[in-house]
């Protein structure tokens, strides 16, 4: 069995070729031979060239960008201090938590947690409690009722914390 690899097509397409080709003067064929790989290089250069050196720019530029972000964020180091764990029962985490807030809580267990009552206390030391405890311990707000009082920034809360 014999596979035929060529077109007649191809082969009637590269005789009519050839047969144009005789027919051009010598000085016709240098020019159009010039003109040939002319039109090659400008294909090559604008075809392949300019693009990977397109490419290679903006990786570059993308590389100095994500190396600069990254020494920013070496430099800026942890945006926030790990806090210390607290242990103990919960009670005692959320009230050593606010003695640390300079708050006065009352804390009455329950059957899930914990329920904390600040009468009257700064609102800024009350958010910074109970981020606190959420921070430092297990215990995360599961509820949480802040009333503003007539005095300017202070607040009266009941805050319900569970693991």
């Amino acid at each position: 069995m014999k596979i035929e690899l060529r077109d007649p097509r191809l082969d009637a397409a590269i005789a009519r070729f050839e047969g144009w080709w005789a027919t051009l003067s010598q000085r016709e064929r240098v020019l159009l031979t010039v003109l040939g790989l002319l039109l090659a290089g400008a294909g090559l250069i604008y075809g392949v060239v300019k693009p990977l050196q397109a490419a290679r720019a903006e990786a570059r530029a993308d590389i100095r960008t994500y190396e600069t972000l990254s020494a920013r964020i070496r430099a800026a180091g942890t945006l926030q201090p790990q806090a210390p764990r607290r242990t103990g029962s919960p009670v005692e985490v959320v009230q050593a938590s606010a003695q640390a807030q300079s708050l006065s809580v009352t804390v009455e267990p329950l059957a899930t947690g914990v329920r904390a009552t600040v009468s009257e206390g700064e609102y800024d030391r009350v958010v910074n409690w109970m981020a606190d405890v959420s921070r430092s311990s297990a215990l995360g707000v599961t509820s949480a009722r802040i009333v503003r009082r007539t005095e300017p920034g202070m607040v009266e809360a009941v805050v319900s914390f569970a693991p």
